[in-house]
């Protein structure tokens, strides 16, 4: 049975540096486990799933059409991971760019929804709304250096998204507490990036996740449906630059925990 003790070595051993850590099961009441769930890493484009939620909040409230197109501008340029069909003068619907922020970590389809719905109203959604009370959009995301020109960012303080909040975010999706949840969680699991928390997973388990990012920040999160019926939230948060060596860290933690569910 899971503990924090248990847990926490998991993590050492691995050599997940400060990490922040949420293990929920969903079939029971069974509490799980929650290592620093307010931690303050920057969440990197784990801020990208309560922000597709706000858009699927939008698009339940008729204020948004998932098949409206919006143009992409020279603005919200940043470079990308993946290649990306978003270039300026391209019209992309709001069904494209929720598919293309989550599966390929788009940062312009990101930067596109901060104009769409308003960085101030997102917040006031996830937070009243989701109960995402630690979730504020305040950045357009930049893929490197120089950061993008962002005239909107007023605050002067960056995204936060702590990693008790991703769980929740997960968690209201895993029980469609979230507007057209079945629609996100499919876009979670053609997700591209499967290089970290996949690794450790068991044969037939199916994992509807998340990845994040920088020189500062690793993380992975979302929910696994295991081959046996069961059903988590995993969340983990790291100190760890995001590298090929960080991601490799990720799957002895998860083979391990998965050993333990």
């Amino acid at each position: 049975m899971l503990s924090e003790q248990l847990v926490r070595s998991a993590a050492e051993a691995a050599g997940l540096r400060a990490a922040a850590i949420v293990i929920q099961p969903l079939d029971a009441g069974d509490p799980g486990v929650r290592i620093d769930p307010d931690s303050a890493l920057y969440p990197a484009s784990m801020i990208k799933v309560p922000l597709a939620m706000v858009a699927y909040q939008d698009i339940e409230d008729g204020r948004l059409e998932p098949d409206r197109s919006f143009e992409v501008t020279p603005a919200n340029m940043t470079f990308n991971d993946r290649p990306s069909p978003l270039v300026p003068g391209y019209r992309s619907t709001v069904r494209e760019l929720i598919e293309l922020m989550i599966t390929i970590s788009d940062n312009v389809a990101t930067n596109m929804f901060f104009d769409i719905l308003g960085r101030e109203r997102a917040t006031h959604i996830a937070q009243n709304t989701f109960g995402l009370r630690g979730t504020a959009f305040h950045r357009k995301l930049s893929g490197s250096e120089p950061l993008i020109v962002d005239p909107g960012w007023t605050s002067g303080v960056r995204n936060t998204h702590p990693p008790g909040d991703a769980a929740r975010a997960f968690e209201l999706l895993a029980r469609n507490r979230v507007p057209h949840a079945d629609a996100l969680r499919a876009t979670l699991g053609r997700q591209q990036f499967n290089d970290m928390l996949d690794l450790g997973l068991a044969p037939g388990d199916r994992f509807y996740h998340k990845t994040g990012g920088t020189d500062e920040v690793a993380h992975d999160g979302g929910i696994l449906a295991t081959a046996e019926g069961r059903s988590y939230v995993l969340v983990v948060y790291t100190g760890l630059p995001s590298s090929d060596a960080s991601s490799a860290k990720f799957g002895p933690f998860a083979h391990r925990i998965r050993e333990m569910l």
